[in-house]
C-alpha cells in the first residue's frame, strides 16, 4: 500500500543517514583518535579497572547469595521476569504453563503438582504438650514462622466458614485463628467459652495450652461431645441452601480433625490397639477425606503392635499409581519386602551366588523408596542428626524424610537386618532428574556473577604482576576487537562520494 511505501523510504532515509554518519566519523578520525586515547593508557589504569570490575560484580554476588538463601530464587531473574519480560512483550510463566499443561497428560500433571505442593503432615506433634518442652528446655522455637503461618491458614480453612459472624463464640475464633501471638490465642479461646461451648475454642487449648497429652486428650473428649452434636444438627439442614453446607462442611472438618487428634492421643498413650480402632472407624466414617492422610497414622500403629499383615493390606489399597504418593508408603512397602530377607542377608554371599527373587523383590522396593525421596536413608543410617519435625512436609523432600524418619526409625530397627539391607542397597540406586527434589540449583546470575568475578580479579592479580604484558595484550585485544568495525568503514567510505556529508549538511 502507499502507507508502506511511505514507511519504507522514511526507514530507508534514516538507515541511510546513519551510515553517513559512520562514515563522517571515520573520515574526521574519531577512530583514531580513541585508538590513540588506548595506547597512552599506563597499566595502572587496567589494575584499577578490572579491580574495580572485580569489586563490582564481588557485590553482586554477595548481594544474589544473600537473596537466594533468603527468598530462594535471583533477584536479577525475579526483576528481569516480573518488570522487563512484560515491557519486552513476553509470555507469563503462569499463563504458559497453564496452557502447556492443559494440553499435556491430565495425571502427570496432576502427580507433579501433589508432588510440589506443601502437605500438613499427619503426624504432626502437639504444640503445648510437645513442641514446647523443647523451648522450655532449649530456650530456642522447634517451629518456623513460615510452617507456623501455614498452619494458622489451614486453621482458618478448616475450622471457620462465612456464617460464623452469626455466633459470638465462632466470631472470636475466627479472629483468634489468625492471631500470631500464642498467647491472645489462647486468651480468645477462654473468652469464646466463656459466652458458649465451641468445639473450635478446646481444639485450640488442647493444641497449645495442654502441656501434657493427657490434658490434650481432656479437652479432646470435650470437643469431641460439642462437635458430634453440631456435625448432627448441620447434617440436618445441610441442604436448606448454601449457608448451611458451609457450615456442613465446617463442622466435617471440626470432627474428623478432633478424632484423629484422639486417636493420637491413644497412641502417644500407649493405647494403639485403641488407636487403631479409632482410625479404621473414622476412615470407614468418612472414606472421601482424605487430605488428612489419617491412613499413615494408621500405618504407624500397625508397625507399632507389628501387625504386618495388616500393614500390608492397608498398603494395598493406598499405594496406587492414581494416588500421591508419600515416602510413609514407599518406605513402608520397602520394609515389608526387606523383612522377608533381612535377617539372612549377607552382601559377601550374595556376590557371590546372586540375588533371590525375593531378594531382588527387597532391593527393587527399597530402590523405588530412594527414588521417590533420597533423603530418607541417611536418616534412618543415622548419618544426619534428626531434628523435631515440622507441622507442613514437602513431599519428596527434606521435611518428609525428617518427619518419617522421627516416627519409624523404631520399626526399622526392630526388623532385624533391615537397617543393613538399606545401607547395603541405597547408594547403587540410579536417580532420575527428580531424585534430588526439591535441591535447588543456583540460579544462572550467580554463576554468572561468581565467573565474572573471578575472571575480573585474575585480570586485575596478571595486570599488577606483569603490567607491561598485560599491555599489549589489552592493546592487541581491543585492536583485534575495532578490526571489523574499521574494515566496514573503510569501504563505506570508499564506496560513498567525499562530497555527501556536505550535501547531507546543507539539506
Amino acid at each position: 500500500s502507499a502507507e508502506h511505501q511511505r514507511r519504507y523510504r522514511v526507514i530507508g532515509s534514516d538507515v541511510w543517514l546513519v551510515v553517513c554518519l559512520l562514515s563522517k566519523l571515520v573520515s574526521s578520525g574519531v577512530f583514531s583518535a580513541v585508538s590513540m586515547f588506548l595506547n597512552t593508557l599506563t597499566p595502572k589504569f587496567y589494575v584499577a579497572l578490572t579491580g574495580t570490575s572485580s569489586l563490582i560484580s564481588g557485590l553482586i554476588l554477595i548481594f544474589e547469595w544473600w537473596y537466594f538463601r533468603k527468598y530462594g530464587t535471583s533477584f536479577i531473574e525475579q526483576v528481569s521476569v516480573s518488570h522487563l519480560r512484560p515491557l519486552l512483550g513476553g509470555v507469563d510463566n503462569s499463563s504458559a504453563s497453564s496452557s502447556s499443561s492443559s494440553n499435556g497428560d491430565t495425571d502427570s500433571s496432576r502427580q507433579s503438582v501433589s508432588e510440589c505442593k506443601v502437605w500438613r503432615n499427619p503426624l504432626n506433634l502437639f504444640r503445648g504438650a510437645e513442641y514446647n518442652r523443647y523451648t522450655w528446655v532449649t530456650g530456642r522455637e522447634p517451629l518456623t514462622y513460615y510452617d507456623m503461618n501455614l498452619s494458622a491458614q489451614d486453621h482458618q480453612t478448616f475450622f471457620t466458614c462465612d456464617s460464623d459472624h452469626l455466633r459470638p463464640a465462632d466470631a472470636i475464633m475466627q479472629k483468634a485463628w489468625r492471631e500470631r501471638n500464642p498467647q491472645a490465642r489462647i486468651t480468645a479461646a477462654h473468652e469464646a467459652l466463656d459466652l458458649e461451648d465451641c468445639a473450635t475454642a478446646y481444639i485450640l487449648l488442647a493444641e497449645e495450652e495442654a502441656t501434657t497429652i493427657v490434658e490434650a486428650e481432656k479437652l479432646f473428649k470435650q470437643a469431641l461431645k460439642i462437635g458430634e452434636s453440631c456435625y448432627r444438627r448441620s447434617q440436618q439442614l445441610q441442604h436448606h441452601g448454601a449457608q448451611y453446607e458451609a457450615q456442613h462442611r465446617r463442622d466435617t472438618n471440626v470432627l474428623v480433625y478432633i478424632k484423629r487428634r484422639l486417636a493420637m492421643c491413644s497412641r502417644k498413650l500407649g493405647r494403639t490397639r485403641e488407636a487403631v480402632k479409632m482410625m479404621r472407624d473414622l476412615m470407614k466414617e468418612f472414606p472421601l477425606l482424605s487430605m488428612f492422610n489419617i491412613h499413615e497414622n494408621l500405618l504407624e500403629s500397625l508397625l507399632e503392635l507389628q501387625n504386618y499383615a495388616d500393614v500390608q493390606a492397608v498398603l494395598a489399597k493406598y499405594d496406587d499409581i492414581s494416588l500421591p504418593k508419600s515416602a510413609t508408603i514407599c518406605y513402608t512397602a520397602a520394609l515389608l519386602k526387606a523383612r522377608a530377607v533381612s535377617d539372612k542377608f549377607s552382601p559377601e554371599a550374595a556376590s557371590r551366588r546372586g540375588l533371590s527373587t525375593a531378594e531382588m523383590n527387597a532391593v527393587e522396593a527399597i530402590h523405588r523408596a530412594v527414588e521417590f525421596n533420597p533423603h530418607v536413608p541417611k536418616y534412618l543410617l543415622e548419618m544426619k542428626s534428626l531434628i523435631l519435625p515440622p507441622e507442613h512436609i514437602l513431599k519428596r523432600g527434606d521435611s518428609e524424610a525428617i518427619a518419617y524418619t522421627f516416627f519409624h526409625l523404631q520399626h526399622w530397627k526392630r526388623v532385624e537386618g533391615a537397617l543393613n539391607l538399606l545401607h547395603c542397597t541405597w547408594e547403587g540406586t540410579v536417580f532420575h532428574e527428580v531424585s534430588v527434589y526439591p535441591k535447588k540449583e543456583l540460579p544462572f546470575f550467580i554463576l554468572f556473577t561468581a565467573g565474572l568475578c573471578s575472571f575480573t580479579a585474575m585480570l586485575a592479580l596478571l595486570t599488577h604482576q606483569f603490567p607491561e604484558l598485560m599491555g599489549v595484550f589489552a592493546k592487541a585485544f581491543l585492536s583485534t576487537l575495532f578490526a571489523p568495525l574499521n574494515f566496514i568503514m573503510e569501504k563505506v567510505e570508499s564506496i560513498l562520494p567525499s562530497s555527501l556529508w556536505h550535501q547531507l549538511t546543507r539539506i
